[in-house]
C-alpha cells in the first residue's frame, strides 16, 4: 500500500494537482495551505470553510503527522521543553528543544536522526546516521514548538495573527549540510510570507564545518545565520575531537568562512566546546586568538565571534567539563586579541536537552542534579 502523502511535505502546487485529481477546484489549495501553515491546523475538521466532503477526503487520504511524539520532558519551570519523536518507518529518534525566555522563544530542531560526524564529545554522533528527515518532518518540529507556545499563552482577541516563536536553530540531531536540500526547503517554506512567515534572520544553521555546504549557503538567497563548530585551534587537536577535520582541515574551513563573510557581509559564529585539560588551557586560547586574528583582518572584527560552550555531560564519555574559572580565563584571553567572545547560556542539561546531549535519551543525565531543577516527564501514548 502506498503511504499517504504528508501534508507538510506538500507545496501549494502539489495540493492543487492533488485536488484536481479529486475533482476539486484549485483555489481550495490556498485555503488548505493557510489553515496548515498560518492557523497550524492539524485536523481537517477545523477547516470549516471547506466543504464537508473535502474535509472528509483530506482526513482519510492525507497524513496529518509524520513524526510520532513519544515523550516530552520539561525543566526550568516549564521554560525548557524537550520532545522525543519517532521517525517512520522504524521509529528512530529525533529530538527538539523549545527554550522560552521573557522576550523571545527559540526552538532547536533536528535535520537527521543520528549523525555521521561522530564528534567525540557529542551523544548524537554515537548513534551513526539512522534516517534523513524530510522538509515536512523538520517543519513539524517547528510547528510542535509553536503549538506548545500557543497552549501556554492564551490567544489574543481575534486569535493568533503571527507566530510566537522568534528563532529556529538547526542545532539538534544531525548535520544539516548532509541533508541540505530538505533542510533548505524547510527554511524556504517556513519563511514563506503566505505561510508561517518567519524572517530569514530568525534562522541559524550549525555545521561541523562542511566546506561545500558553507560555499553553497553563501550563494543562497535568504540571509540565514551561520554557526560553525571549531572546538580546537589546530588540526592535530581538532582531528582528535572531530573526524571531519581530516576531510576539511582548519585552513580550508577558515578560507571558506572568510569567503562567506566577504560575499554575504554576514557575521559567523564559531562554536567552541570547552573540555577540561583537552582544549581549554590558556595556551589553547592564545593559539586560537592568534589564528583568528591572522585569518580575519581588523575590519572584519564584528563579522565573527566565538561562542564558548562548557561541555554538557554525555554518559560514559571519557571527558570532563571545564571549570567556570577556566571558561572565564579562556574568554578573557580571546578578548585580549580583540576576538568578540560570549559564553553560551545553559539550558536543559537536566533533561539531556543541552548542546551535544540529544540522542533519544528519556532520562536525566547521570551528572545532573534533579534536586536543584525539577524535571517533569510527560509520557505519551
Amino acid at each position: 500500500m502506498e503511504p499517504k502523502p504528508f501534508i507538510l511535505d506538500l507545496t501549494v502546487a502539489d495540493l492543487e494537482n492533488l485536488l484536481v485529481t479529486w475533482g476539486e477546484p484549485k483555489f481550495r489549495a490556498r485555503q488548505i495551505h493557510r489553515h496548515v501553515h498560518v492557523n497550524l491546523a492539524n485536523d481537517p475538521a477545523a477547516m470549516t470553510d471547506l466543504p464537508k466532503s473535502l474535509r472528509e477526503r483530506l482526513a482519510t487520504d492525507i497524513a496529518w503527522s509524520s513524526l510520532t511524539l513519544r515523550r516530552t520532558l520539561t525543566c526550568d519551570d516549564g521554560q525548557t521543553r524537550k520532545a522525543l519523536f519517532g521517525v517512520p518507518p522504524l521509529g528512530h529518534p529525533a529530538e527538539s528543544v523549545l527554550m522560552i525566555y521573557p522576550e523571545r522563544a527559540t526552538v532547536c530542531v533536528s535535520s537527521q536522526s543520528g549523525c555521521l560526524m561522530r564528534c567525540v564529545f557529542c551523544a548524537t554522533g554515537r548513534l551513526g546516521l539512522l534516517a534523513q528527515l524530510t522538509a515536512g518532518q523538520i517543519m513539524e518540529q517547528v510547528y510542535w514548538a509553536e503549538r506548545e507556545l500557543r497552549a501556554l499563552r492564551p490567544p489574543p482577541p481575534g486569535g493568533y495573527k503571527a507566530h510566537l516563536l522568534t528563532n529556529v536553530v538547526f542545532m539538534g540531531m544531525g548535520e544539516p549540510f548532509n541533508n541540505f536540500d530538505a533542510w533548505w526547503t524547510s527554511v524556504e517554506r517556513l519563511h514563506d510570507p503566505k505561510g508561517y512567515n518567519l524572517g530569514a534572520r530568525s534562522f541559524t544553521v550549525s555545521t561541523v564545518g562542511l566546506v561545500p555546504g558553507i560555499r553553497r549557503l553563501a550563494e543562497a538567497p535568504l540571509p540565514v545565520n551561520l554557526a560553525i563548530s571549531l572546538h580546537a585551534p589546530n588540526d592535530t587537536l581538532r582531528g582528535e575531537l572531530m573526524p571531519v577535520n581530516k576531510a576539511f582541515p582548519i585552513a580550508d574551513l577558515l578560507n571558506a568562512t572568510r569567503d562567506y563573510i566577504t560575499q554575504t557581509k554576514r557575521r559567523v559564529s564559531f562554536e567552541y566546546v570547552l573540555l577540561e585539560d583537552k582544549n581549554d588551557r590558556p595556551e589553547h586560547a592564545e593559539e586560537l586568538g592568534r589564528l583568528l586574528r591572522t585569518q580575519y583582518p581588523p575590519e572584519q572584527t564584528m563579522l565573527f565571534h566565538v561562542n564558548l560552550i562548557p561541555w554538557n555531560p554525555v554518559p560514559s564519555a571519557p571527558l570532563t567539563r571545564s571549570h567556570r574559572e577556566r571558561v572565564l580565563t579562556f574568554q578573557r584571553i580571546l578578548e585580549s586579541y580583540r576576538v568578540p567572545c560570549t559564553v553560551r547560556v545553559e539550558r536543559g542539561t537536566e533533561i539531556a536537552a543541552a548542546c551535544g546531549q540529544l540522542a533519544g535519551m528519556t532520562e536525566t543525565t547521570p551528572d545532573a542534579n534533579p534536586q536543584t531543577t525539577p524535571v517533569t516527564v510527560v509520557q505519551l501514548k
